[in-house]
């Protein structure tokens, strides 16, 4: 007997199975409910509230979270976090990368080893950490002065385009 057949077989023997409702998600819709999002630090929570959206620099691209939002589990690439409240006010955070974990009942979980709010942060002072950091990377340092440079690089890079 086939597997198929087995299973045809079985669920013929105990019809009630089939009375379970099948749950089907679509696109995430703007509806009255709120996302809860949780923006978490490995030292400290930055920022804990109900928002009616937020958006993730995701490596996959830009990223709406709206509530009733498909669960997924998202890597973030260095860049900013908006957080539109219930208020109407806007929240920005430059966020060093991590993940986001959208869970089934509109909870928004953002974890970073790194993030900061933007208005924090000064164009000039960024400028010349850009240039420190070029200089090290072209440079002829250890291989480990580098690569640190480098990674510090990308993320001034996009720390400066989002200050612009």
């Amino acid at each position: 007997m086939n597997s198929f057949r087995f299973a045809r077989s079985a669920l013929r023997a105990r019809p009630s199975a089939l009375r379970v409702p099948f749950q089907r998600r679509g696109y995430a819709e703007a509806v009255s409910d709120k996302v809860k999002l949780s923006l978490t630090l490995p030292h400290q929570t930055i920022f804990k509230a109900n928002a009616v959206q937020v958006n993730i620099p995701a490596e996959s691209g830009e990223m709406g979270v709206l509530a009733n939002h498909v669960p997924s589990i998202e890597q973030l690439k260095p860049g900013l976090v908006e957080i539109m409240e219930e208020s109407g006010a806007n929240k920005q955070f430059f966020l060093s990368g991590g993940f986001a974990v959208v869970q089934p009942d509109s909870h928004l979980s953002i974890n970073a080893v790194e993030g900061f709010p933007l208005e924090d942060f000064s164009a000039e002072a960024v400028k010349s950490q850009i240039a420190e950091a070029q200089r090290i990377a072209g440079g002829n340092g250890s291989e480990q002065d580098i690569a640190e440079a480098k990674i510090e690089l990308e993320v001034l890079e996009s720390l400066q385009a989002v200050l612009k």
